[in-house]
């Protein structure tokens, strides 16, 4: 369960991003798998989030993260769906799908691991079709907290891209 102190960090971020992409003109998008709809859930919990944030998908199944994100199969079969190229991917599809300047994704496995991969890697990206920035997150607590932390490493990446550009 949220605690107040996590609502009010993410709250947080979340008004410094709507800030930033409103003077800039930007427009957002996500695509979750593991964090299903967290991410978004922490942008539109902050009034005036329509005027940026367009909409998300949660695709759980890897069939349609093919369909609607155009996440290719052999890069499934090649690298895990929990990966840094199936989470570019993700943003790249987002973006397409809603139209969007920036997108944020996700992919991991927040409870039990598969395929040779432990439980606790979450795959997280944001950007824009052309510039996409990529981290994997490693630390396994349990599933609740493994989700929570890869929102908030998520809104984070973000943040810090953005403010980078308005600095220009």
């Amino acid at each position: 369960m949220e605690n107040e102190e996590q609502i009010k960090m993410a709250n947080m971020i979340v008004n410094e991003i709507q800030r930033l992409m409103m003077e800039g003109g930007w427009t957002l998008s996500t695509a979750e798998s593991c964090t299903s709809g967290g991410i978004a859930r922490e942008i539109t919990r902050v009034a005036g989030a329509s005027a940026y944030f367009q909409g998300g998908l949660v695709a759980y199944q890897d069939r349609l993260k093919q369909q609607f994100l155009g996440v290719k199969a052999e890069d499934i079969a090649q690298y895990d769906v929990v990966s840094e190229p199936v989470v570019r991917q993700m943003v790249r599809g987002a973006c397409k799908m809603f139209g969007t300047d920036y997108a944020i994704a996700s992919t991991g496995y927040a409870g039990e691991g598969c395929n040779g991969i432990p439980s606790g890697t979450i795959w997280i990206a944001w950007g824009t079709p052309d510039e996409i920035h990529a981290k994997c997150l490693t630390r396994n607590i349990d599933r609740e907290t493994n989700t929570r932390n890869a929102i908030q490493e998520a809104l984070t990446g973000l943040l810090e891209e953005i403010r980078g550009l308005s600095c220009d």
